[in-house]
């Protein structure tokens, strides 16, 4: 591999900030589509899955053309027929359905199936890929992970009446006039934080490594912090990525625990130039949250574990 194509050779963290201003950041199918909410502290959620599926859909915009850069989960797509892509550049001469369902016996075969994908995908060698639903591509560990992303403070939803002047059948024209009732979620405002993990190892091994690399880090990077501009819906027409704090490691496997990493990135209320710790009895009487500049947020440089680098964008 060229160094343009190699995996990352270090491990990275991440925290990342963003916001949303009276939207539905996530919302949740099994309770009518409010957003997603701990019922224990009342801190919103928005799932790994629900920002992952933003970076995607940025990555297939800056990378419409780009070779190595197509995406595996996206709208409309059929898993198999990219799943037999990979079995006609590898091995073309297999061609019985029977056949495509079951792993090579030829594992160096096999493990070029997995490499044709995560070639072709970034976001098989950004995230991994379970690729054995019927045609058998194998299945590979994603390097990127992310977890759930939390709100600082809790969270208030309201529920929002709205009509609409159009019917929907004729019917309706006659006997409701035209007008109909509906419903929408928001979360007036709410600052989230979510962690991410980068893993050398799981990039660059030999064998198990789906080959993500520099370049593809710096994309991931790069559709963290301008993933929403290119998300707006009614539902979500206000939201942004406010701080993105990203921790080096000199290392494929760390100098530092990521946990003590992340705990020197601190969220406060702010108010007036004042700043208090979040949850502290002395805000209580201040305003409640409704824009970024309600808080601040802080990194702990002092006693930074030798070769670990911190980045912000």
């Amino acid at each position: 591999m060229t160094s343009d194509t190699m995996g990352v050779q270090r491990r990275h963290e991440f925290v990342l900030y963003f916001d949303v201003i009276n939207g539905n950041p996530n919302g949740d199918p099994d309770a009518g589509n409010l957003p997603r909410l701990d019922p224990e502290t009342n801190q919103g959620l928005v799932s790994d899955v629900a920002l992952k599926r933003k970076i995607r859909n940025y990555v297939a915009l800056a990378r419409a053309d780009a070779p190595g850069h197509e995406i595996y989960m996206r709208d409309g797509a059929t898993l198999n027929v990219e799943h037999k892509r990979a079995w006609a550049a590898v091995m073309p001469e297999v061609t019985k359905a029977d056949d495509l369902k079951k792993a090579p016996k030829d594992a160096d075969k096999g493990r070029a199936l997995t490499r044709w994908m995560c070639a072709n995908f970034w976001d098989i060698r950004t995230f991994g890929a379970v690729m054995t639903t019927g045609v058998n591509a194998g299945q590979v560990r994603g390097p990127v992970q992310i977890a759930f992303a939390r709100s600082v403070e809790p969270v208030l939803p309201l529920e929002i009446s709205i009509t609409r002047l159009a019917a929907t059948t004729e019917a309706d024209a006659e006997s409701k006039g035209g007008r109909t009732m509906g419903r929408k979620h928001i979360v007036p405002y709410g600052l989230y934080r979510a962690h991410g993990f980068v893993s050398a190892p799981l990039a660059s091994h030999p064998v198990k490594g789906t080959g993500f690399s520099d370049a593809d880090l710096d994309l991931l990077f790069e559709a963290l912090s301008a993933m929403f501009e290119h998300d707006r819906s009614a539902a979500r027409g206000e939201m942004a990525t406010r701080k993105l704090v990203i921790f080096r490691h000199a290392s494929a496997l760390g100098n530092a625990h990521a946990h003590a990493l992340f705990d020197r990135v601190k969220t406060w209320r702010a108010h007036q130039g004042e700043r208090r710790e979040i949850g502290a009895q002395e805000i209580d009487n201040w305003p409640v949250a409704r824009s970024i500049s309600d808080y601040a947020i802080t990194i702990d440089r002092e006693g930074l574990p030798e070769g670990v680098e911190i980045i912000e964008r």
